[in-house]
């Protein structure tokens, strides 16, 4: 099993290269990625840029704030500087930009640059880029065949939100499950056990993906594996698209109030042959976003289209 994560002294040593080297221009880049992308490639990243990009209407921001110039003095956290920086600096430095860092759940007042946004309501003026993507976007490759795997749900969380410790309350001790809390502060120390790895967490058939402060950090690594994620319909969304995830396709979906865990995992254990089909399913989701050329096409043009319409 090999994880795919890079290394963090080369993604700073890569970030912080790029304020100086120089850099071809942004109809140089696109016409050179164009021609390394396919016809179903450039289709797909059309509706990708219109589906992390809703804006229709010339839209205004404040003049008086911040240009792709100050993303090149990064503040905590750094990582959203460098990949917003990544991508903006194809664009005029006096370019207006206007961003909101963080584990965002709100909808700005201004079209901005976000790494999530709430999937329901009007979300228009949250502008999706792939935001602290190094920790984010994790994959797994030669995981071990689902049969192999033991048949419960495994579950390790920061146990700190109200949701996880409802879940923790009703389920820490089930028969069908293994779970743990990370967090020595907060939670109950009942529930405190040791972190574990992600190939231990492969040992298992179903992974548990509970939303923490916006997304579920683990549900991309554990889409890309041999293993089901098990987790309610999600409320929130980044780059990784989770609005457009279908509940018995992508994963197994259970209730808000989480009543319906043990008739879930009853039924899935008992149905190795769906759980494949949602593996294949998930396996197939992940995959588009690990094309490097195309992932950086479709950056560039969320941006363009972002500095159009502002």
């Amino acid at each position: 099993m090999r994880i795919v994560k890079k290394n963090k002294l080369l993604y700073y040593a890569a970030a912080y290269s790029r304020l100086w080297l120089p850099k071809p221009s942004l109809a140089d880049i696109l016409q050179y990625l164009e021609n390394h992308l396919t016809a179903e490639e450039l289709t797909s990243a059309e509706k990708r840029v219109a589906y992390y990009n809703k804006l229709f209407t010339r839209t205004p921001i404040e003049q008086q704030g911040t240009t792709i110039a100050d993303l090149r003095r990064p503040q905590s956290p750094k990582t959203y500087y460098h990949d917003t920086y990544e991508f903006a600096r194809y664009f005029p430095a006096e370019q207006r930009i206007d961003y909101r860092f963080g584990d965002l759940i709100e909808v700005p007042s201004t079209p901005s640059i976000v790494k999530s946004r709430p999937i329901a309501g009007n979300n228009v003026n949250s502008v999706l880029l792939n935001l602290d993507k190094n920790r984010h976007f994790v994959w797994i490759d030669g995981d071990i065949p689902f049969d192999q795997k033991k048949d419960m749900l495994i579950g390790r969380f920061f146990v700190t939100q109200p949701h996880r410790i409802r879940f923790f309350d009703q389920y820490f001790g089930h028969p069908r499950c293994d779970l743990g809390q990370i967090n020595t502060q907060g939670g109950k120390p009942e529930w405190i056990k040791p972190k574990i790895s992600l190939a231990e967490h492969l040992r298992y058939k179903f992974i548990l993906s509970l939303e923490g402060n916006d997304v579920a950090t683990n549900l991309k690594w554990i889409m890309s594996s041999n293993s089901v994620a098990v987790m309610p319909r999600p409320k929130y969304e980044t780059w990784f698209m989770e609005g457009t995830l279908q509940p018995g396709v992508h994963y197994i979906e259970i209730a808000d109030d989480f009543s319906d865990l043990e008739s879930q995992l009853e039924h899935y254990q008992h149905q190795p042959d769906e759980c494949k089909a949602i593996i294949r399913k998930a396996n197939e989701y992940t995959a588009q976003f690990r094309n490097p050329l195309l992932e950086k096409y479709i950056s560039l043009k969320v941006l363009e289209k972002y500095f159009e319409l502002t």
